[in-house]
């Protein structure tokens, strides 16, 4: 029998301001502030930090823009723990705030699995490529990532107090408990074209991830470590995640697990793969520096394709919760 999907009231839980919720803004606006800073000491010409030779030192303007974007996009985290905390925060539309939420889910959970396990290969002796130019001190890898990962942690931790607040009916209940009408034809035609899309870069990073150098530019061929290795397999987690999601949701697989999971997987997953696909494709575009550092038709194809994978699982998614919200409203009417 399908489960109620109505919520427990027409105008919603109102946040509740508890110990945990409080412990976690704070620590969710404190870890951005080792970032900012260095942020804006970069802007104001500072090199602290930035070791001789570095490729930041190349340029300046470029290196001010870059920083000026990324202190924006940071300082977006603080406003989305005020959000998440206050009782005015349940007014904002859905939509504008999931979106938000899900790119930093994007570009943070790769940071957060990816970091530790490079230093876990660190530890075995096979990090960075050793004859590559130092790009920043160890220490700002440090605290930078350190502070994401503290900020991926506060900002999930808030995040689904929030949506189990105004949202946790939704996802009541287990696969096999879906309405049928919720996730049509379309819904599966999109999940098998992102099933699809996902054999190139998926097999790409996975040879990548293996040692093959088909399709690496030649300056990245050379600078591959542990690091590297690293970075490519977890875009392949991502990747299956994101599919995985999407299919389950789209086809009703694992009808005993709980809605939470394909969700779960769709929205990290999505969120990593489209967030970071976006963000090396843009830099693809760069023209300027060594030919040999400039990213292969391979390499783009493999950013340009897992983007469009995390578009396609997250329409998947976004349309599952507006038709399980709507038929909600209906019940409640």
């Amino acid at each position: 029998m399908t489960q109620s999907l109505a919520p427990a009231s027409v105008d919603g839980p109102a946040v509740r301001s508890s110990r945990p919720r409080r412990v976690l803004r704070a620590v969710a606006v404190l870890s951005c502030v080792p970032y900012l800073g260095l942020k804006a000491a970069w802007i104001a010409g500072s090199r602290v930090g930035i070791p001789e030779g570095s490729p930041l030192l190349d340029d300046r303007l470029a290196m001010a823009v870059i920083n000026g974007v990324s202190v924006l996009l940071d300082s977006a985290v603080i406003v989305l723990a005020l959000v998440l905390t206050r009782p005015w925060g349940l007014r904002v539309p859905a939509w504008l705030l999931a979106f938000p939420v899900w790119v930093a889910t994007g570009l943070l959970a790769p940071i957060m699995a990816g970091f530790p396990a490079q230093l876990v290969v660190r530890a075995f002796g096979a990090g960075e490529s050793p004859g590559k130019e130092p790009f920043l001190d160890e220490w700002v890898f440090a605290v930078v990532y350190g502070g994401f990962i503290a900020q991926g942690l506060a900002l999930g931790g808030l995040f689904v107090l929030y949506a189990r607040d105004r949202w946790g009916y939704l996802w009541r209940g287990r696969v096999g408990d879906l309405p049928v009408g919720v996730l049509g034809p379309a819904h599966r035609a999109l999940a098998v074209a992102a099933a699809v899309l996902a054999l190139l870069p998926l097999t790409l990073h996975a040879l990548w991830a293996c040692g093959v150098t088909a399709g690496l530019s030649e300056g990245r061929a050379a600078d591959r470590g542990g690091d590297f290795y690293v970075l490519e397999a977890v875009f392949v987690v991502f990747l299956v995640a994101a599919v995985a999601g999407g299919v389950l949701q789209a086809f009703r697989r694992g009808r005993a697990l709980p809605v939470s999971v394909p969700l779960g997987l769709a929205w990290v997953g999505s969120g990593a793969v489209a967030c970071w696909g976006g963000w090396l494709s843009l830099a693809s575009l760069g023209g300027a520096g060594n030919i040999a550092d400039r990213p292969t038709p391979l390499m783009s194809l493999a950013y340009a394709g897992q983007m469009l994978v995390g578009l396609l699982v997250a329409a998947i998614g976004a349309y599952s919760f507006a038709e399980r919200s709507a038929r909600a409203e209906r019940a409640a009417a």
